[in-house]
């Protein structure tokens, strides 16, 4: 009985649990819980890994997509402080890894070492590179910008020769004080007088705006006027900008599938650099008309001549046969570069200046009390207070101005970030090795703020830190990266500075310049460091008797 039940009793079991699992259809589940189990081992193991790898690389790694993950957060915030984190975490210098097949892998720095390595040093190993050139052809074309090797030197050269000559110092000087005494300072005496809310970024981009086209075209598109008009090439010229910033941070092969069905960003592009280039090739082709009637000896052409503006410079250059030397298209390029350095960079950084200042009273005051000394200083004083008009040498001497503005610059980098390729495996001074064809992001932002580099207050605005017995003291073009350094260093450095330090003289001596309160004050991502909702601020004229 004893053997018998055994069999019996275990078979019934069989039977039993088998009738069970066939019933609810688990026995044919079993293969997929276990797929399922497997799957979420491996998933949880890929996040536990991809998260630890955040200590050695700096951002979590994953698989596929690479790093793309937080780069997509930090575009959605202030993509600039989220560098500037990662890069203090990594010890200035860190690597990015962008998804598969794509070209968004790229080295991260804001070591003065390597910036001089790139800069100067190794110059000719660290060109702007193909990526660069072909993401702003389009707007940019060959122009100086995104040029390397001799087109990038044939036109330099010439500007340079250009930029020093004493014609062009004159039409700078006085296309400046045209502009501020006869546009800026009227708009602000209207806004002033409503007691309305005026965006100050907006009327500073204007004046720039309006300026580097005198500078660059010989023509002046009058963007900064009161009521301050929509002008068509500006507004294209600016939509264009920010369409083409967009496509770095998308995967090339998107955006020209993009542009190649004229959709997204890629439709506004080619829409907004239409109207750029109509107003360009208009002038180009008014200005080679101008001066052939010049030199058939017309005399109510001759004027065109002596203009000292950059179209009619590279215009009137001519070969050993005596051809002309650059295309209409080139022509364009040349001024559209031109335009996009100098119209944003001073604009950018005076908004900044001007929005430090509101919440450093005691700055404001130290840079009123070195204006008014100089004014005081003059011999003369047979000039109406209301008119008076800064002269060269005086702007000169307002070093804690410059001080300040240089300050500004440092928080506020006008072009935050910029970019070079390299073209022959490098190693830079702190290690790192760069394969050939590897993209490199010097984060002039992120360096203002390095302990590293300033010390311990390098967030605080103290113009203090430039002065050497009350005389202003620059600093490495390495270490302060706002206008570049080595054989790129910014040809118009010094008519920036210019033009920013007459600018805050006039307008501060005049107004006392109060940011709205509660405005939000935050970085655009752009080619240039724009706030992303402008400044909205009120003004109040000072009291003479006061100041």
């Amino acid at each position: 009985m004893g053997t018998m039940d055994a069999p019996v009793s275990s078979g019934m079991h069989n039977a039993t649990t088998a009738a069970f699992l066939g019933s609810s259809g688990l026995a044919s589940q079993l293969p997929e819980l276990h797929t399922v189990e497997v799957l979420v081992a491996v998933s949880i193991f890929v996040v536990i890994h991809s998260l630890r790898q955040r200590r050695s690389l700096g951002l979590p790694s994953w698989p596929v997509v690479g790093m793309l993950p937080s780069l997509l957060l930090g575009v959605r915030g202030d993509m600039y402080e989220w560098i500037t984190g990662v890069l203090k975490s990594r010890g200035g210098t860190f690597t990015f890894r962008g998804p598969l097949f794509t070209n968004l892998h790229c080295v991260v720095t804001a070591d003065p070492r390597n910036l001089e390595h790139l800069l100067k040093t190794k110059f000719g190993n660290f060109p702007k590179g193909p990526y660069f050139r072909d993401t702003v052809r389009d707007l940019l074309g060959d122009g100086i910008f995104g040029a390397d090797d001799e087109v990038w030197r044939a036109q330099r050269k010439a500007a340079s020769l250009e930029f020093h000559s004493a014609e062009f110092r004159a039409l700078t000087a006085s296309s400046l004080v045209e502009l501020v005494h006869r546009r800026l300072l009227p708009v602000l005496a209207e806004t002033e007088a409503a007691g309305a809310a005026v965006d100050l970024q907006d009327v500073l981009l204007r004046l720039t705006f309006d300026n580097v086209c005198m500078i660059a075209f010989g023509v002046d598109p009058g963007c900064l006027q009161k009521g301050l008009p929509e002008i068509p090439f500006a507004r294209a010229f600016e939509d264009a900008t920010e369409a083409t910033i967009v496509r770095f941070v998308t995967p090339t092969a998107v955006w020209r599938g993009m542009r190649a069905l004229g959709v997204g960003h890629e439709r506004v592009l080619r829409r907004s650099l239409a109207g750029v280039d109509e107003f360009a090739y208009d002038v180009i082709r008014k200005r080679r008309e101008e001066l052939a009637a010049a030199a058939a000896g017309r005399e109510d052409a001759a004027a065109g001549l002596r203009r000292a503006d950059l179209l009619t410079i590279f215009t009137k250059m001519r070969d050993a046969d005596g051809e002309a030397v650059y295309s209409d298209r080139f022509l364009r390029d040349i001024c559209v570069n031109f335009i996009l350095a100098g119209r944003d960079t001073s604009s950018v950084a005076l908004a900044w200046f001007f929005w430090l200042l509101s919440k450093n009273p005691g700055v404001e005051a130290k840079i009123l009390e070195e204006v008014e000394g100089i004014v005081a200083a003059r011999a003369s004083c047979g000039e109406v207070e209301e008119e008076l008009v800064f002269q060269p040498e005086e702007v000169k001497r307002m070093e804690y101005l410059h001080a300040a503005l240089s300050e500004a610059l440092r928080l506020y980098p006008s072009v935050p970030v910029d970019h070079k390729e390299v073209v022959e495996d490098e190693v830079f001074p702190d290690g790192t090795v760069l394969k050939k064809g590897t993209k490199v992001i010097y984060a002039m932002y992120s360096m203002g703020r390095m302990e590293s580099i300033w010390g311990e207050d390098c967030r605080e605005y103290r113009p203090e830190r430039w002065l050497r017995d009350g005389r202003f003291l620059g600093e490495s073009a390495y270490k302060f990266t706002a206008f570049n350094g080595g054989p790129r260093l910014c040809l118009g450095k010094d008519f920036a500075y210019y033009q920013m330090k007459f600018v805050a003289a006039s307008l501060l001596r005049r107004y006392r310049v109060n940011v709205v309160e509660g405005h939000p004050v935050t970085p655009k991502m752009a080619l240039t460091l724009f706030m992303k909702h402008g400044l909205k601020v009120t003004l109040d004229k000072r009291d003479k008797a006061k100041l």
